[in-house]
């Protein structure tokens, strides 16, 4: 018997698992932590915050476990996030996260910069708050003296594989998701440098993510009773880990997962930058990059989160839920789901929420159904803009906390007209990791540890009654977006 560890470094929390050497789920662990608000929008995190739930999830992943026959190591989780690292070896500052919005109002006349210099005009399109070049510009141009103490930037997850190996670089994936990178030739793009005045050091080494970044130090190996060579795989981000354990990348079919955020994903041939989306790069071994397009709907399980917890102040997601399902889509009540800005479809990230249609005969469970009507409709016009063919949405695959709820994932059924597989919820981008880590260090391939491990739990079938309620309130829900502009 051998394992594989997979280590995702979530929003709020460090996810855990250990696998064997075919893929099964042998044991899980967990821990939260909380990230910092310095100012309305601003978004940070100690990277060290990350580190020290890893090491406290580790030691209860590792209990009663042979850890001498863990035998390799994948790290995934947030893309975006950015971490900045001194001389000194240790990070500088807080890490800047990718739902920070503190560059706001400096993103529209970057944008217009990056449009009018050609090879990468496209970049305009992708360019964000929160992504790792508006980061660290911000850095430089507010802290200019933690600025010019970088020695190398990282992303999220590349923190842990450093702290772990020692050693800095990251992958294709959280590269051409960064807004620095050029996409068309796979290199850091040296005219996105030039218009920010990055310093051409500062930028880690891009490796694929199945190789391997290096050995767990001996410092970690002596801690978590491991033997010597342990190695540590570069890693990815969360999605394509994600897209990994649900077999996205591998059979090349759409996933949407169901988290804080939900998260569009499936692969394409070539790069389409006319339609909505981000195009991410990834690979697991050399000369085999593929094309993952991604789309996102921004508050999803917050919103869920935000409405029964904060709002109805329980914690019974499944009784809030409970209702007949047979007149899903009968209530005129609208909820738009854009709480904390929008990504992808329209780019704005001072877009916000709001209930419509709101009566003296309005209950608690009908506000409830409507949040979740709400994000349905919000997955649907993003498949529209992503421009997802009829063809390749036949059916959709959906994994994530959300999936675990079968009212909404009936709700989505009826509202996208499609059949939904309710995936197992093992198929997380932590799962990836570790297959990644697996397939790397195995005589598996890939494609055979997905055979066996991915497994559909429950399929949904959209009705034509409902599905027709659904289609003329989506068609409500359109309008929504103009009148809220007009408003606000």
């Amino acid at each position: 018997m051998e394992y594989y560890v997979g280590i995702d470094i979530g929003t709020s929390s460090a996810k855990l698992i250990l696998i064997d050497n075919a893929g099964k789920m042998i044991k899980e662990s967990n821990r939260e932590y909380e990230i910092l608000e310095p100012r309305s929008g601003w978004k940070e995190i100690d990277p060290e915050t990350w580190m020290s739930a890893v090491d406290e999830a580790m030691k209860e992943l590792l209990d009663g476990i042979d850890s001498a026959k863990v035998q390799a190591i994948g790290v995934t989780g947030q893309m975006h996030t950015v971490v900045f690292i001194g001389n000194d070896g240790a990070s500088i500052r807080p890490a800047l996260m990718w739902n920070d919005t503190r560059t706001a109002n400096e993103l529209a006349g970057i944008k217009e910069q990056i449009q009018h210099t050609p090879n990468i005009s496209y970049i305009a399109n992708i360019i964000s708050t929160g992504s790792p070049a508006m980061n660290l510009l911000w850095l430089k141009k507010y802290e200019p003296k933690h600025f010019r103490e970088i020695k190398k930037f990282l992303i999220g997850p590349d923190y842990i594989v450093y702290r772990l190996t020692g050693s800095c670089q990251t992958d294709y994936c959280e590269a051409s998701t960064s807004s620095l990178f050029d996409l068309r030739t796979g290199k850091w793009s040296s005219e996105i440098r030039q218009i920010f005045g990055f310093p051409e050091n500062i930028y880690p080494e891009v490796k694929v993510a199945g190789e391997i970044a290096g050995e767990v130090t001996d410092n970690w190996k002596k801690k978590y009773g491991f033997k010597n060579g342990v190695k540590v795989i570069t890693g990815t981000g969360d999605n394509p880990a994600a897209a990994i354990s649900t077999g996205c990348l591998a059979k090349k079919y759409p996933v949407l997962s169901l988290g804080t955020s939900g998260v569009l994903m499936y692969p394409k041939k070539e790069f389409d930058f006319s339609a909505k989306g981000k195009n991410i790069m990834f690979s697991l071994e050399r000369d085999n990059i593929q094309i993952l397009v991604q789309g996102v709907v921004q508050s999803c399980g917050s919103s869920m989160n935000w409405w029964i917890k904060h709002i109805l102040n329980s914690n019974d997601f499944a009784k809030e839920t409970e209702v007949n399902i047979d007149h899903l889509g009968e209530n005129q009540l609208l909820f738009y789901p854009h709480l904390v800005g929008d990504k992808t479809i329209y780019a704005d990230s001072s877009l916000r929420g709001a209930f419509l249609g709101i009566g003296t005969d309005t209950s608690r469970s009908d506000m409830t159904i409507a949040v979740m009507e709400g994000i349905c409709f919000g997955v649907k016009q993003l498949i529209e803009v992503m421009k997802v063919s009829e063809q390749d949405m036949t059916v959709l695959k959906v994994t994530g906390g959300g999936s675990k709820n079968n009212i909404w994932m009936q709700i989505m059924a009826d509202v996208l007209n499609v059949k939904i597989e309710q995936m197992e919820s093992g198929a997380g981008a932590g799962y990836g990791i570790a297959l990644a880590a697996l397939a790397n260090n195995g005589d598996v391939s890939m494609e055979d540890v997905i055979d066996q491990t991915v497994s559909i739990k429950k399929i949904f079938t959209p009705r034509e009654y409902n599905q027709k309620l659904y289609q003329k309130k989506y068609q409500k829900y359109q309008k929504i977006h103009g009148a809220l502009k007009q408003v606000f």
